[in-house]
């Protein structure tokens, strides 16, 4: 799903690149093209940020809240991503959105990583509570 969201921006940033010259990707400083390409690289740059406390949530702490959190991450992305295009002030509300998914991973990272300590250093095991809380706090991710 992320290689296409990931084509889809790069489509929306060819298509603008023509429209706005027709001659490829040498841009003149169109206003609509920059927008459209700044979305894109805004995009793309926490991607990478994205997949990693992604896989670490879901490895250290829950599989199923983190595919949930990823997938709402995906949309939310999006939602960025289409906001941009109007006014800036369109973006904010999916930015932090994403934001606020971004650090509900890296808790649920920091949350495994943690059980995994007390695991080793007192015998004390918390994934079924650590996989309860997480569970019944995904939900509330869907509040904006």
């Amino acid at each position: 799903l992320c290689v296409f969201l990931t084509a889809f921006f790069a489509n929306k940033v060819e298509h603008e690149s023509k429209h706005c010259n027709g001659k490829g990707f040498q841009r003149l400083g169109s206003s609509a093209f920059d927008r459209v390409y700044t979305a894109n690289q805004n995009c793309g740059l926490a991607y990478p940020t994205f997949l990693a406390v992604l896989w670490c949530a879901g490895l250290l702490c829950s599989q199923a809240p983190a595919a949930f959190a990823g997938l709402m991450y995906l949309f939310v992305r999006q939602k960025y991503f289409v906001g941009y295009l109007g006014e800036r002030t369109q973006s904010t509300p999916g930015y932090l959105f994403g934001k606020r998914i971004i650090l509900f991973l890296f808790l649920m990272s920091m949350a495994g990583i943690l059980n995994y300590c007390l695991i080793f250093f007192f015998g004390s095991d918390f994934e079924m509570y650590i996989k309860t809380i997480t569970s019944a706090i995904s939900p509330l991710l869907l509040i904006p």
